[in-house]
């Protein structure tokens, strides 16, 4: 009998299927699960179909343009719906829907979508690892992969938007700073913080952030931009900063920034890891929005960061990429 291994043919989506629990609510009184759990979701669903694809350990290197069009309650059923869209040498392009049902009645509907970039790399060099050719073979797949396409010039215009802003304390907006040792229960299978992890701790702060600032409860109904610049190990000092950028009628828009470090070292020894924007509403006791509190940009700095935020939302009006998922039909949303 022969030894050769059978060859495998490599699946390029997977589904994950679970119930959302009153843990992965953020805060009493909440009408949903968290924005930063949702993102975790996401990621962890995202990382299966990467490492399913590539055969290897990978690491998420962005995670663009989320909106949570509605809450989902604790205690519905969640599926996560992870496929490829494209790849690049050593990277993969993910689609990911988020969709939950009431158990009663089992009809999904969808709660966000979003598009999430992982990187292969060698288990052992820790350098970028070549991956097998997606090639679609469908018209959805062909579709899919067009939509990916078409965001490519809009997530390297915000790259080069948020790469160019700086952020120092000649400044009077509300800002937040967290600051913890990341622990063992943090850890992804290579090792290092889960990326979905990390994005949790980035809602959690802009949440508290505009929090603090509005003096009612916020929820995130928009993440972009979120750029992962190099790994978070176990023990490391972790600071998350959140800072209020600008207000509108409604949204309180944020910039985030992870650092992490040897805490031997203390905050010099800190360095930029993650950046994020992410947008808020008020809600009242029945979820409805709420006027924003006005910030008014009072240093030079706080003026610069509110004008970059326009210019954030200025670009994705301008390059208006495809959908990555299809509309659902009328009958199935929940508007």
């Amino acid at each position: 009998m022969s030894n050769t291994p059978v060859p495998v043919e490599k699946s390029s989506s997977i589904t994950l299927r679970f119930m959302a629990a009153p843990t992965d609510v953020l805060h009493a009184g909440a009408h949903g699960v968290s924005g930063g759990r949702v993102l975790e979701w996401i990621d962890k669903a995202a990382y299966a179909c990467a490492t399913q694809w590539s055969g290897t350990y990978c690491v998420t290197a962005y995670v663009g343009h989320i909106h949570f069009t509605r809450p989902i309650p604790s205690g519905h059923i969640v599926e996560v719906r992870s496929r490829i869209a494209m790849t690049g040498r050593s990277s993969m392009h993910i689609v990911n829907e988020v969709l939950s049902a009431d158990p009663r009645h089992g009809k999904f509907t969808r709660a966000c979508d979003c598009l999430v970039i992982f990187v292969a790399k060698d288990t052992e060099t820790g350098k970028p690892m070549a991956v097998p050719t997606f090639v679609p073979t469908t018209e959805e797949e062909r579709r899919v992969a067009d939509a990916a396409l078409s965001r490519i010039d809009l997530r390297k215009a915000i790259e080069e938007e948020m790469s160019g802003q700086t952020y120092t304390d000649d400044s009077t907006a509300p800002r937040l700073i967290h600051r913890f040792l990341a622990k063992p229960t943090d850890v992804n299978w290579g090792g290092n913080v889960h990326g979905g992890t990390a994005m949790e701790w980035i809602d959690e702060a802009g949440a508290a952030c505009t929090m603090e600032w509005s003096g009612e409860r916020t929820v995130a109904v928009y993440a972009g931009g979120i750029r992962f610049y190099h790994p978070i190990h176990i023990g490391d000092l972790i600071e998350v900063e959140a800072r209020l950028t600008r207000t509108d009628t409604r949204s309180l828009h944020t910039s985030i920034h992870v650092r992490s470090g040897d805490p031997r070292g203390g905050r010099g020894a800190l360095t930029e890891a993650i950046h994020a924007s992410v947008t808020y509403l008020g809600i009242d006791i029945d979820g409805e929005a709420l006027p924003a509190r006005p910030f008014t940009p009072a240093t030079d700095e706080d003026q610069r960061l509110w004008e970059h935020t326009q210019r954030l939302k200025d670009l994705r009006a301008q390059y208006e990429p495809e959908p990555l998922v299809e509309p659902m039909p009328a009958a199935q949303r929940i508007d």
